[in-house]
C-alpha cells in the first residue's frame, strides 16, 4: 500500500475504531495532531506508536508546533517563542539571532521526533504587515531579507534534527486582514507587487526546502482561485517560476476560506489538480468519509509519492534531551529571549 494525499485527524489521546479504521484507507498518507491528542510525552509516544502500526509504510504524522500562540503541545515541552521575539533580536544582533534561530529549531524538531512525530508545519514565512489577524507575532519580521535569513537557519536546524521543514503560507498571507480560518482573505496587489512575499521562499528554494504550504487567500490580479486551488500558483508560478521540487501542502481543506469554492470533494479536486501533493481535512470526519468515498484511491502519481515520502523524519530519534548541552544552553536562551521587554521609543523632550 502506499501513502495517499489526504491528510486526516483523529479524535482524542489514543485511537478509536473509527480513527483505526479511516487511517487504514488508501487515499489517506498523514495524520495531523492537535491539542486534544496530547496529555502528556509518553501518551504522545504510544499514540504516535499506534499510528505508525496501522499501516505499511508507515504513516506520516505532523502537527503545527511553531511556537508563540502556535504550539500544540506545552506541558513536558518547551515553550518556544513567538518568532516575531527573533525578529526582534535579528535587529540587535544579526548572527546572535540566526546561531539562536538554527539552535530554537533544532530543538523543537528534537522534541517532537522523540516522541514519534516527522514534521511540524514550521517555519511561517510570512511577512508583517501589521495588518492580519492570524499572523500579527507569528511572523518574523518585515524585512524580507530578514525573513528569509531567519527561515534558512530555523531551516537548518529542523534538518539538522533530522526533520523536514515546511514554508508557510504560499505566497504570502501577511498582507490580509481577515483570517482563512473564518472569511475569505483577498489579497488585490499586483503580482509585481508581490516579489517582497516571494522572496523568502526563492532563498529557501535554493536551500532545498522540503515543503511548502499553500494559503487560501485569493490574488485576483493572478487567479480567481485561492493559491491553495490554483493552477496558476502551484505549478505554474511555486513549481515553474520559482523552480520548487518538494512536497507542497493545501491548507486544511475545511477552513472557511475553501468552503466558497465548492463541496469538500471539489475542494479536494481542485487542490490535487492545481498541484497539490497533500489535501489536509480535519476536524471533520464526515467530510473525510464523503472524499474517501468520492475518490480514486489511485489518484496519486508516482512523482507525488515520491515528494510525500521524502518528509518522513531522517535518522535515529534522539533520546535524553535533557541531559544535552545544547539542549539546555537552547532552553536557558529561549527563557532570557522571552524576558527581555520590548524597545519603546518615547518622544524626546
Amino acid at each position: 500500500m502506499s501513502l495517499g494525499p489526504l491528510m486526516i485527524d483523529v479524535a482524542g489521546a489514543e485511537l478509536s475504531p473509527d480513527d483505526a479504521d479511516v487511517l487504514r484507507h488508501p487515499l489517506v498518507g498523514s495524520v495531523l495532531l492537535f491539542s486534544r491528542n496530547y496529555r502528556n510525552p509518553r501518551q504522545l509516544a504510544q499514540l504516535t506508536a499506534a499510528i505508525r502500526a496501522l499501516r505499511t509504510p508507515q504513516l506520516l504524522i505532523a502537527v503545527d508546533h511553531e511556537g508563540g500562540r502556535v504550539q500544540r503541545f506545552r506541558d513536558g515541552f518547551t515553550r518556544l517563542p513567538a518568532s516575531h521575539l527573533l525578529g526582534r533580536r535579528f535587529d540587535e544582533d544579526r548572527s546572535d539571532a540566526l546561531r539562536l534561530t538554527h539552535s530554537i529549531a533544532w530543538l523543537m524538531a528534537s522534541e517532537l521526533r522523540a516522541v514519534g512525530v516527522d514534521f511540524s508545519f514550521a517555519p511561517c514565512v510570512d511577512l508583517d504587515y501589521g495588518v492580519s489577524e492570524i499572523i500579527g507575532d507569528r511572523a518574523f519580521h518585515r524585512d524580507p531579507e530578514a525573513v528569509a535569513a531567519l527561515a534558512a537557519a530555523y531551516l537548518s536546524g529542523m534538518r539538522e534534527a533530522g526533520m523536514a521543514a515546511i514554508a508557510k503560507h504560499f505566497p504570502g498571507h501577511g498582507a490580509v486582514v481577515a483570517d482563512s480560518h473564518v472569511a475569505q482573505p483577498v489579497d488585490r496587489r499586483e503580482f509585481f507587487d508581490l516579489e517582497p512575499d516571494l522572496q523568502p521562499y526563492r532563498l529557501l528554494i535554493e536551500n532545498q526546502l522540503p515543503g511548502i504550504m499553500a494559503a487560501h487567500v485569493v490574488y485576483p490580479a493572478v487567479d480567481a482561485l485561492p493559491a491553495s486551488l490554483s493552477h496558476r500558483w502551484i505549478t505554474d508560478i511555486l513549481r515553474g517560476t520559482l523552480g520548487f521540487h518538494g512536497c507542497v501542502f493545501a491548507d486544511d481543506l475545511s477552513m472557511a476560506a475553501a468552503v466558497a469554492f465548492g463541496d469538500v470533494v471539489k475542494r479536494a479536486q481542485l487542490a490535487f489538480a492545481a498541484g497539490c501533493d497533500v489535501l489536509p481535512i480535519c476536524n471533520d470526519r464526515q467530510a473525510v468519509k464523503t472524499v474517501l468515498q468520492a475518490l480514486d484511491p489511485d489518484v496519486a502519481t508516482a512523482a507525488s509519492q515520491a515528494r510525500l515520502v521524502r518528509m518522513r523524519a531522517r535518522g535515529e530519534a534522539p533520546g535524553a534531551l535533557a541531559g544535552s548541552a545544547h539542549w539546555r544552553e537552547t532552553v536557558a536562551r529561549i527563557s532570557d529571549l522571552a524576558a527581555v521587554p520590548p524597545l519603546v521609543l518615547t518622544e524626546g523632550r
